[in-house]
């Protein structure tokens, strides 16, 4: 315990130069800036800039989160994929909404998008399933995500299985898998600062009485 809180109280946060944000020159909509911060903490070398957490409510109510990877980010929604008998593919069939959030340290820049979640067609699952690697295919194959597993040995033995049925089959097909949208309804860009007079702006879709696509406004630290 007090080796885990030597380490805790050691850490520093954004112990680096951070870029300014000005909300003014922000676009209309909040996808371009999300296409921009994200191009930027790529070329920052950001470690897996691509990945996020998902969060999901259970039919309980009871909330979720895990880390998966974006795989688009369009005019349509923010987009991802699973098996539909998953434990977030059960959650999202009985509460369709959910919340992304990415953390990019290098630039400390947070993007938090929440929304509606629908299922793409069976012909956009398997379009995204095969633009990924013989190994996401033998995942995918594998299946029976969140079951319970009896032991590692049949994990090894299922996943040899998979993956010879996906280098010999690059064309097969993993009849759960799922991907889907999440359109969103409010995404918030948050830009820290090392005062902590960090900037947050976020969009909405409008209320009644308001007007245009996206109701841009900031909020405090």
């Amino acid at each position: 315990m007090d080796d885990f809180h030597a380490a805790l109280r050691s850490l520093r946060v954004w112990d680096t130069a951070l870029p300014a944000f000005d909300p003014a020159t922000a676009p209309a909509a909040p996808l371009p800036l999300f296409h921009e911060w994200f191009t930027a903490a790529a070329g920052a070398g950001a470690v897996e800039p691509h990945t996020a957490q998902l969060a999901t409510v259970d039919e309980d109510g009871l909330p979720d989160v895990r880390t998966l990877m974006l795989h688009d980010a369009d005019g349509r929604g923010w987009r991802f994929a699973s098996h539909a008998g998953s434990a977030k593919g059960r959650q999202l069939a009985a509460r369709p909404v959910a919340a992304l959030h990415f953390y990019w340290p290098v630039h400390g820049r947070q993007v938090r998008v929440r929304g509606r979640v629908t299922a793409g067609t069976p012909e956009e699952a398997y379009a995204d399933l095969h633009a990924r690697s013989t190994g996401a295919l033998a995942s995918a194959l594998v299946g029976r995500q969140s079951e319970v597993l009896g032991s590692l040995d049949e994990l090894a033995r299922e996943s040899a299985s998979a993956w010879a049925r996906a280098e010999s089959e690059p064309g097969a097909t993993a009849g759960s898998w799922t991907l889907y949208v999440l359109e969103p309804d409010e995404v918030e860009f948050f830009q820290g600062d090392a005062r902590r007079r960090h900037v947050r702006l976020r969009y909405r879709r409008p209320g009644e009485g308001e007007q245009g696509s996206w109701v841009r406004e900031l909020l405090w630290p």
